[in-house]
């Protein structure tokens, strides 16, 4: 049996618009269905507002890119065993119990996650880099991959680059070129141009030196829109390819992020591609320093909090 500190840790949230407050908690053990895990990192993402806004319950712990070591398992626990590098994601069910949302998460030195929603992290994968993978990276994937009728290089992909700085603007272009897709970026300034490039966009247009549509539609048209940081104004402007015409008919899909197993495959598909997360670190007290840069989207590109350093 490992030897466990009796507190730990944790940045929390006490009334609607607070800041995050660095309290210790008492470590309990995890019960049937449940195990401990040690955190090694935890993104800081724009759900979380939803701690700070107080729609969760609260005061309460946020964070649901978590990446850590198993630490402690119940007696009847027989796949988790300790030491195993694993991470914990969400998706909406009946049940409602959310990391960092619903039960805390891991804004914390140590978290206790439900067995179900937990997966393996590769050892070879620093876990700072994975920790965006446990959302923003699973959520591109998914939706990219459960387009119904996408070919990859007959595709063409645009992005809104209103927010390449985001953890699901840089690592969804990555995604999209290693899938075969040809993409193009739509901005309204040359100041982002060298990035969406380095990241694998074919094509980059900005719309204050040409029209994107008709440049769109010079090159049939898109079939798909991935638009990782939407405004009223993106939709306006969405044409989109329909049984092979070009028309201004709309559909609209939004993907939930995935399950374990859809996790564990967008990592695996991000190793074997060299897909990478680039992060800006920060401490578990620098947690409202992290959070109101990535709320400004000055973070380059995703935010993870490395407690106990």
């Amino acid at each position: 049996m490992l030897s466990l500190p009796k507190t730990y840790k944790a940045a929390v949230v006490h009334h609607a618009g607070g800041n995050f407050e660095i309290v210790e908690k008492p470590l309990v053990a995890p019960t049937a269905g449940s195990i401990l895990v040690k955190v090694l990192a935890c993104g800081v993402c724009h759900s979380d507002s939803l701690v700070k806004l107080g729609v969760s319950p609260l005061p309460r712990v946020a964070g649901h890119e978590i990446v850590g070591d198993v630490v402690a398992v119940p007696d009847c626990e027989t796949r988790w065993k300790l030491w195993l590098l694993q991470g914990g994601d969400f998706i909406t069910c009946s049940n409602e119990a959310i990391n960092g949302v619903t039960q805390d998460g891991g804004y914390a030195e140590y978290v206790i996650l439900r067995t179900e929603a937990v997966l393996l992290v590769p050892d070879s994968l620093d876990p700072a880099e994975a920790a965006p993978l446990l959302c923003a990276g699973i959520t591109t994937f998914n939706a990219l991959r459960n387009v119904e009728g996408l070919k990859g290089n007959t595709t063409l992909i645009v992005f809104f680059l209103t927010r390449l700085h985001s953890g699901v603007g840089h690592l969804g272009l990555q995604y999209a070129k290693q899938m075969g897709f040809k993409v193009v970026a739509l901005s309204q300034s040359d100041a982002k141009k060298e990035l969406a490039i380095k990241l694998g966009a074919d094509i980059y247009l900005n719309g204050s030196e040409v029209n994107q549509v008709e440049e769109l539609m010079k090159l049939g048209g898109a079939k798909v829109i991935l638009a990782t940081a939407l405004t009223a104004k993106l939709f306006s402007k969405a044409h989109i390819q329909h049984h092979g015409n070009n028309a201004k008919t709309h559909y609209y899909q939004g993907w939930p992020a995935g399950h374990a197993r859809d996790t564990e495959e967008a990592i695996e598909f991000a190793q074997k591609n060299n897909i990478v997360s680039m992060i800006e670190k920060f401490t578990l007290e620098q947690v409202n320093e992290a959070f109101a840069k990535m709320q400004r989207g000055q973070t380059k590109f995703r935010a993870v909090l490395i407690p106990g350093v």
